[in-house]
């Protein structure tokens, strides 16, 4: 397999609408369940996104692992967190879309979650019905275009640490504190029941596309960890492909989830 390191964590981002040929090719990457869940969706838009986010998914991993797409076995702990079968321990990954991007985060050493949002005018009070107190009252001092980004960098890290925390649904939004400024590097200050948290947990901003916001969260440890951008095509992956360890090191580098009603 491999190696990112400890110093690493890799993130690969990748459209969702590729070519209807593209589509064709990429199918047959997928495993029978998702096959199945495919030919499920009402809407051809929908199919194709989870078709080439699967794909791409099966393509990233295999790459890591020097295996076919199709000959990746998925399983997934109780609360819905995907993991490699017979592998849970060597690559840690979470995977995020929304609209027609996709991230991927990957880490031989720590476990992550990632979360990436297509920013779009709220209807609702959503801060109010979950995110703490604390969180409210710091979203409170942003009106207009700034709350509506404050907002989603706040949702963007709960989420994250919600699925790098792998305990899903069962963890309450409202019961951990993340940071909601931009101005500073993002944290989180609190989680209910261990005084550790903040210390063991890492938050990072993602690099993300225009309109969209989006969060790393990783169980690093206090570890000092960077964030290593692929810029491979991931969708035309193949076995000869580069490591990105072994791209130009100038790349850029920075210190399942619940949708948002709209």
């Amino acid at each position: 397999m491999d190696r990112i390191g400890p110093n690493f964590i890799d993130i690969w981002r990748w459209s969702l609408d590729p070519a209807p040929c593209e589509i064709d090719r990429l199918f047959p990457m997928l495993s029978g369940e998702e096959k199945a869940r495919a030919s499920r969706f009402v809407y051809p838009e929908h199919r194709q996104h989870f078709i080439a986010g699967r794909a791409g998914l099966r393509l990233v991993l295999g790459h890591y692992l020097h295996l076919p797409p199709h000959r990746i076995g998925l399983t997934y702990n109780v609360f819905g967190k995907p993991r490699i079968a017979g592998a849970s321990e060597l690559l840690h990954f979470n995977l995020s879309h929304s609209a027609d991007v996709a991230m991927l985060a990957v880490s031989d050493h720590y476990p992550v979650g990632i979360d990436v949002e297509a920013i779009k005018p709220l209807k609702e009070d959503i801060a109010g019905h979950f995110f703490s107190k604390r969180e409210c009252a710091a979203l409170a001092a942003f009106a207009g275009d700034d709350y509506l980004n404050a907002f989603y960098r706040c949702w963007t890290r709960k989420e994250a640490f919600v699925k790098a925390h792998g305990a899903g649904l069962s963890l309450p939004l409202d019961s951990f504190d993340v940071t909601v400024d931009a101005a500073s590097r993002p944290r989180l200050e609190s989680l209910d029941g261990d005084r550790d948290a903040p210390l063991n947990w890492s938050l990072f901003d993602l690099a993300s596309p225009p309109g969209f916001a989006g969060t790393l969260a990783a169980l690093t440890l206090g570890n000092a960890v960077h964030l290593r951008y692929s810029d491979h095509n991931v969708l035309a992956l193949k076995a000869s492909v580069a490591h990105p360890a072994h791209t130009d090191p100038r790349q850029r580098q920075n210190g399942g989830s619940r949708a948002i009603p709209v």
